[in-house]
């Protein structure tokens, strides 16, 4: 019989680094594009990273250039990326990690299938808009789509010239145009706190006495 042992300096029953005593969830931040999806995504990370929680940011951009980077953008393209995306996040959630997925997912159709697949496995799913305005989006135009779907160089641009289905009733909506990322990020930890996922500042003081 062969007996497995831990490697040199290797202890296997070490504590864990982070904290395990709370579900994984999903969050997913749905927005028209420069609404601020994803720097509020990575500034809510390093919060919940030092509430000793397990994060991992599925970036929207990042995956559309490795995992995704058959698709176009028909709308069965577009769906089929939502759904991609949205499986991983579900196996992580379930797993007991925390997903922010800044991803613009413009039909309420695949954002309904993603939640789906989380209420199957018991898991929280928690729809949030980054809910600021199209005139506000074009003015930043962090990327320049805005600038370049105006010069014609290219078309098909969520909320201008390709549909965006607005939450009609998301688990919160944050107007990232009128308060600072912080401000944000902290409606999302104070979410997450009120739906049992993140201990709240009197329960952690409890803990701890």
């Amino acid at each position: 019989m062969t007996v497995l042992t831990a490697a040199p300096g290797h202890d296997r029953a070490a504590p864990a680094v982070h904290c395990t005593c709370y579900p994984g969830s999903t969050l997913w931040l749905t927005g028209l594009p420069s609404a601020g999806k994803t720097t509020l995504a990575y500034a809510t990370a390093e919060l919940l990273r030092s509430h000793g929680r397990r994060v991992e940011v599925l970036d929207g951009d990042e995956l559309r250039r490795t995992f995704s980077a058959g698709l176009g953008f028909s709308r069965a393209d577009r769906i089929d990326n939502v759904e991609r995306i949205g499986r991983v996040a579900q196996v992580l959630a379930r797993n007991g990690v925390t997903v922010l997925v800044p991803v613009i997912a413009p039909y309420a159709e695949s954002r309904d299938t993603v939640r789906s697949w989380h209420r199957e496995s018991g898991t929280d799913f928690l729809e949030v808009h980054v809910a600021a305005p199209l005139s506000v989006c074009a003015r930043r135009d962090v990327k320049g789509l805005y600038a370049r779907q105006a010069a014609g160089e290219i078309s098909g641009l969520t909320g201008v010239d390709d549909p965006y289905e607005e939450p009609a009733a998301p688990d919160l909506r944050i107007a990232s145009h009128t308060q600072s990322v912080a401000e944000s990020a902290q409606e999302l930890l104070d979410l997450l706190t009120r739906r049992g996922l993140l201990a709240g500042a009197d329960e952690k003081e409890r803990s701890a006495a």
